[in-house]
């Protein structure tokens, strides 16, 4: 085999491959052979029938194979040779493929880039932390209390009012004709709750039981499902029961129905919850500066079969969001070739952090072990209370959604190593500034400017 370099561009590195027609007969002779080991051919034992009858009859079927055996094993060659160390399968192409005459073909390879791991002391970072007002707290336990609560059937004849819960039966019609999904019975709805289309409740303010009404609604534009948005509607709805709210004592017996000891104790607990919702968003928080930190600081070229990879997953994520009018406002406020260029940046900018990130985990060692694995399944089941067994199961009969975990379950523990030697300040925030997200985004964004234009003005 004899590798020649055609050229080398960034990453990118050409090399020109010959198998000698010997060594490729050769390799068809073995592979041949082996065939015929175990082949029955009339009028001979296995393996002693003659060497041209078994080329005439084998060659032409195993020649496929042999050359990608060949190519695969020059290309490992040159890999190795050369020390080649590549992001991604190379690309082979077959130029000279003749009977009797040398293989060649060319070989395109795509390489990691250097990247050398800095002091990580020397990152400064500021975590945002806020404190749990005890109006948080209380405002909590007016929700649960609230989603605990009864109703009870209006004897009295009165109309209906916001807050209360309406039982009705409807049926909703576009142009007349009855469309799927739209139909009801004995429905408890509560008005004001806005869990109905914009505009269905209010029309059910100021009836009483007993009546029939047809609300004239919309659909909204983004509605889920594509043949009824944007479309009006009427909804024949009849008011069979009028139900009013139930008071729930907030007191000691309430916190036991919840299983706590008592009210102080509830308030305690959810208190903790909160302080572990905030936790949270402040190290949602403090990632994305860290990330930040890191792409601002590392400069080193980055793969372009991996950005194109990467690009045509977002725009494949954006081409659906499209289809079923799922896209935010800011996707809808930008030209597509605004958003295209966003999504390219994007690209780019994970990864670069996904290689930094992984030569950190590789450099300081960091593995996933079957634990760390087994407390990201316990998050995700914790996300579906009174479902946790149908995740474990989940989990526990399909291998590849396990795989699917280990590469955030890596990154958060190469994150959390990078902060564990970075130098973290804490600093106290109100909860709006805490969870200010788009703000960020903002920054980041303006950042970015900030820096393009920097890099212009240098060159």
């Amino acid at each position: 085999m004899k590798a020649t370099e055609l050229k080398s561009e960034k990453l990118k590195k050409n090399y020109s491959v010959v198998i000698p027609a010997a060594d490729f007969e050769n390799s068809v002779d073995s592979k041949i052979a082996k065939i015929a080991k175990n082949t029955k051919i009339p009028g001979f034992r296995p393996g002693k029938a003659p060497k041209e009858m078994l080329k005439q009859k084998y060659r032409a079927s195993v020649l496929g194979e042999v050359l990608d055996d060949s190519v695969r094993d020059a290309t490992e060659e040159v890999i190795k040779e050369n020390k080649l160390n590549p992001v991604m399968a190379p690309n082979i192409k077959v130029t000279k493929f003749e009977d009797g005459k040398d293989v060649e073909f060319e070989l395109s390879i795509e390489l990691m880039p250097e990247i050398k791991i800095g002091d990580l002391s020397a990152i400064k970072l500021e975590k945002l932390m806020a404190e749990v007002p005890a109006e948080e707290v209380e405002k909590a336990l007016d929700y649960i209390a609230k989603s605990r609560r009864e109703t009870v059937k209006v004897e009295e004849d009165r109309e209906t009012q916001k807050g209360d819960t309406v039982v009705i039966d409807f049926v909703g019609s576009i142009d007349g004709v009855e469309f799927k999904g739209g139909k009801g019975n004995n429905y408890p709805l509560e008005l004001g709750s806005n869990s109905f289309i914009p505009g269905f409740e209010d029309q059910l303010i100021g009836k009483k039981a007993g009546d029939k009404v047809d609300v004239k609604v919309t659909f909204p534009d983004n509605y889920h499902a594509k043949d009824l948005a944007g479309k009006d509607s009427v909804f024949a709805v009849e008011i069979k029961e009028l139900r009013a709210n139930k008071p729930v004592e907030i007191n000691d017996e309430f916190a036991k129905s919840l299983g706590e000891e008592s009210l102080d104790k509830l308030k305690s607990s959810i208190a903790e919850r909160i302080k572990g919702d905030y936790e949270a968003a402040s190290k949602m928080k403090l990632k994305r500066q860290l990330l930040d930190n890191l792409d601002s600081e590392y400069k080193f070229e980055v793969p372009e079969g991996l950005v194109d990879a990467e690009y045509k997953s977002i725009v494949s994520q954006y081409e659906q969001a499209k289809k079923y009018n799922q896209l935010d406002e800011s996707e809808k406020s930008k030209s597509e070739d605004e958003l295209m260029a966003e999504y390219k940046d994007i690209a780019v900018r994970r990864v670069k952090l996904g290689l930094l990130l992984s030569e950190i985990g590789k450099d300081a060692k960091i593995n996933i072990t079957p634990d760390d694995i087994n407390k990201a399944i316990m998050a995700e089941a914790k996300k579906y209370p009174g479902q946790e067994k149908a995740v474990f199961d989940y989990y526990l009969k399909n291998k590849q959604a396990i795989e699917a975990l280990k590469a955030p379950v890596f990154e958060e523990k190469i994150v959390d190593y990078v902060l564990s030697k970075s130098n973290v300040s804490e600093k106290i925030v109100s909860i709006e500034e805490l969870y200010s997200f788009d703000e960020d985004n903002k920054k980041a964004k303006k950042t970015k400017s900030s820096s393009k234009k920097s890099e212009k003005e240098s060159a």
